[in-house]
């Protein structure tokens, strides 16, 4: 038997209908004289040994919004989304194509392109927050990348699921180049005569486009918390190394250099058991950790937090604990929020936030998310339910002479009150 690889435009039709007659023998367990290709062949009897249904998917309804918004927040692909964009949409407009960006569980986090092309999706449930695993919608562009772990092109009756026939999706699945680990996969979807055979290797090649993104985003950001992690470790003797929010190592002294600790997903400041260092003694620094083992002597103090409101266009917050001092400066959403946290040493819920922030208890997505980010530079030092600053931390906040100048590109109503009245920290 010969493998069918679909051709270009001009066969496009005729290679449908061969693979239509090539699906149907083999789901009525015939031999059929023309073979599918390797990558589908093998999907379709995963499809069969699972027992998924041809004519009918068994999958989960649709995420809600805010869970969307919360993979969105957490996934690194927000981060490559403007290369992906950028290499993909304007020729997938013009190609009668939509982008699909999945995670690595198979869902729909964004979907982008062709208008005509988008409500052709919405009825195969190709919409936000759907499910596209193989197992449950059988043999597709993005279920299937996810399992092989390599681009693949589903063309028209290579989908093993009956409503997906008359469509051409092409994906390819994007790794996080620190471990090898599935961050989600990026599909290029649209009807069936729209294929054209360049497009898998288009695809491909912008998916490793932002993986290249990811790896620079990485080293970027080891090298800005070596910049704030030279200053502390030139104080310490003794061993200690200083470690991203992901275990990631930028700088080490006193002792032999590894690639990465493994964190736990909840780490905090304090002694804390770290392999395979043992006993730590664990202080948050701007974008990472700062660790030594528990046989060095640790400084004592509390930990101080600055947050300097001074200057009208510029607020900064400044960190002092054990082993030295760190400064961020704050984005304008940050200066609002950390305001906001001063003012209610007790703790705030996030729809408290979105009150003081927006006038609207409901925008709690926002809230969170924006807290998402505190917390990479923060650490430690900020605890929920409800949103805080830690106990034991000395926080003093420094307002400018004139009230009137407080956050000025605020509008915030917590902020606007706090102009003109007592509501100070």
């Amino acid at each position: 038997m010969r493998t069918v690889l679909p051709g270009g435009p001009l066969d496009a039709a005729r290679a449908a209908r061969l693979l239509s007659e090539v699906r149907a023998a083999t789901l009525a367990g015939q031999r059929s004289p023309v073979a599918p290709r390797p990558v589908i062949e093998q999907s379709w009897e995963r499809m069969l040994r699972g027992g998924v249904d041809p004519d009918h998917d068994f999958r989960s309804g649709l995420l809600s919004r805010e869970e969307v918004q919360r993979r969105r927040e957490s996934t690194a692909l927000r981060h490559v989304l403007p290369v992906l964009r950028e290499g993909l949409l304007s020729v997938a407009d013009v190609a009668h194509h939509i982008m699909v960006v999945a995670d690595g569980e198979g869902r729909v986090l964004w979907r982008e392109g062709n208008s005509s092309v988008l409500r052709k999706a919405d009825g195969l449930g190709f919409e936000l927050g759907a499910d596209w695993r193989e197992d449950v919608v059988g043999t597709n562009g993005i279920g299937t990348p996810v399992v092989v772990r390599r681009p693949v092109q589903v063309f028209a009756s290579e989908h093993f699921h009956r409503s997906q026939t008359s469509w051409t999706c092409t994906g390819a699945p994007i790794t996080d180049p620190r471990d090898g680990r599935l961050l989600g996969v990026v599909d290029v979807s649209g009807p069936l005569e729209t294929m054209h055979p360049a497009t898998l290797a288009w695809v491909d090649s912008v998916a490793k486009l932002a993986e290249a993104r990811l790896r620079e985003l990485h080293l970027t950001g080891l090298e800005r918390l070596r910049a704030v992690a030279a200053p502390v470790l030139a104080r310490l003797t003794g061993r200690a190394l200083v470690v991203d929010r992901d275990g990631w190592t930028a700088a080490v002294t006193g002792m032999p250099y590894t690639s990465r600790i493994v964190l736990p997903k909840s780490l905090s400041p304090g002694r804390r058991w770290l392999m395979p260092l043992g006993l730590c003694a664990v202080e948050p620094l701007a974008g990472g950790w700062l660790l030594r083992p528990a046989d060095e002597p640790v400084p004592a103090g509390a930990t101080r937090i600055a947050l300097d409101l001074t200057q009208p266009r510029r607020s900064s917050m400044t960190v002092s604990g054990g082993a030295g001092t760190w400064s961020h400066e704050l984005s304008p959403r940050h200066a609002e929020l950390l305001y906001l946290l001063a003012l209610h040493q007790g703790g705030r819920s996030a729809a408290g936030l979105a009150e003081d922030m927006f006038g609207d208890p409901g925008r709690t997505v926002t809230v969170r998310a924006e807290l998402s980010r505190v917390r990479r530079y923060l650490g430690g030092l900020l605890e929920h339910r409800p949103y805080r600053f830690r106990e034991d931390a000395e926080v003093e906040v420094l307002l400018p002479e004139d009230p009137r100048e407080l956050l000025p590109h605020s509008t915030a109503p917590a902020v606007v009150r706090g102009r003109f009245s007592a509501e100070m920290p």
